[in-house]
């Protein structure tokens, strides 16, 4: 059905053809205020498996709804059968007996017979899925409200650390344009992994416990802060894939998607080649004395991608959730607990630290730019100095 009316909202010719009469036009009606429902994805199964481990799991997930369906069905079929041709109203009466030794042993070996036949492989496919040895490369996931931080330990990637951070803009989650083909499942820099090798992945949070979930690979781990998890993965398959934060983590947990690009070797290695040109580029020097309107430019662009989803792009923020930095005590009170917040965080609240996340330039860009934007004029200069003799306070 959602076919047939996504067809008819796209097609002209067809809603031409409804508009004739009244009912034709309370129709047309219908039809265009469904057709967001209408050309949703009306998946019913599983994402397609990419790897060996997520293909025994789709077959045992596909093995176990047969036989559910096949129980389902025949109890249900003996069940209407006795109702229809057993009841009283034909003379039927209850027999009187307390029980019988060949349904007793019935019904207990055959339950203990399916429940062998279906542990033997859900055995094996979760030492699998537990195996963890001889990888090809290790990446560290960090989970962050509300972002992953990737850090790649073993392999030629070694020493590769960056920031995944959601990427819909505010103007498709707040309804103010259109949604995009991978809304809440987009992120600015995803985690890029070789085809046909194994990928150990290390799970832990700096926070709350998130969750690193990717089904096409049959993984979903939580990611427990003071705890390193792991799993693995191996794609046979190049491509996007794509999954999320499946525990509740706190408010916008929805907004944590997971992105992994599985590309070739040569791809993978000009890539690795990228990053650590890239990150070379953007070391800073740590003699360099900031102006403030550098500092002011730098801040902007890491207040959007780390804080204006809270404090809103004008820094008005949601209260009382979220504060707002325009003309806070915060922002125009001493920068020493200005800085504080922004490294350690406030516990008890959604605010998370960001000394673990954004270096000591960065950190003295936000600051000097929260409190020099909008209506908080103070001119003052944060020098990255001040942010590291900060960190041990």
């Amino acid at each position: 059905m959602g076919g047939e009316m996504a067809r008819y909202t796209n097609k002209n010719s067809d809603v031409s053809r409804l508009r004739h009469g009244s009912v034709g036009l309370l129709m047309a009606g219908l039809l265009g205020t469904l057709s967001g429902v209408a050309n949703a994805a009306w998946e019913i199964s599983l994402q397609e498996p990419v790897t060996a481990v997520a293909r025994r799991v789709y077959d045992l997930h596909t093995l176990l709804t047969w036989v559910i369906f096949i129980i389902f069905i025949g109890v249900f079929a003996v069940a209407t059968y006795s109702i229809i041709f057993h009841r009283k109203s034909k003379g039927h009466k209850a027999a009187d007996f307390h029980d019988n030794t060949t349904v007793e042993i019935a019904w207990t070996v055959v339950p203990t017979l399916i429940l062998i036949a279906i542990a033997v492989p859900a055995t094996t496919t979760l030492v699998e899925m537990r195996d963890t040895s001889q990888p090809d490369l290790t990446i560290k996931a960090t989970g962050y409200q509300w972002k992953w931080g990737y850090e790649y330990i073993t392999g030629d990637a070694a020493g590769v650390k960056y920031m995944s951070v959601l990427a819909t803009p505010r103007d498709q989650i707040e309804n103010k344009a259109p949604k995009g083909a991978n809304y809440l499942l987009e992120v600015d820099r995803p985690m890029v992994v070789p085809v046909g090798k194994k990928v150990r992945m290390l799970l832990t949070s700096s926070d709350v416990i998130h969750n690193w979930s990717v089904p096409a690979f049959a993984v979903k781990a939580d990611a427990v802060p003071g705890f390193l998890r792991d799993t693995w993965f191996r794609a046979d398959k190049e491509g996007t894939y794509r999954g999320q934060c499946s525990e509740l983590c706190g408010k916008d947990h929805g907004f944590m998607p997971v992105v992994v690009e599985v590309v070739s070797t040569e791809k993978y290695a000009a890539w690795v080649e990228g990053q650590k040109k890239e990150m070379a580029a953007a070391a800073d020097d740590p003699s360099k004395v900031w102006k403030l309107d550098e500092l002011v430019a730098r801040g902007e662009k890491v207040y959007t991608a780390n804080c204006a989803a809270c404090h809103q792009p004008n820094g008005k923020g949601l209260p009382p959730a979220f504060p707002g930095l325009d003309g806070s005590k915060i922002a125009k009170g001493p920068k020493e607990a200005h800085l504080d917040i922004v490294i350690k965080g406030k516990p008890g609240t959604a605010m998370a630290g960001y000394g673990a996340q954004l270096g000591d330039t960065d950190i003295a860009a936000v600051v000097a730019y929260e409190r020099n934007a909008w209506t908080n004029k103070l001119g003052e200069v944060i020098q990255p100095a001040e942010v590291k003799a900060r960190r041990g306070k």
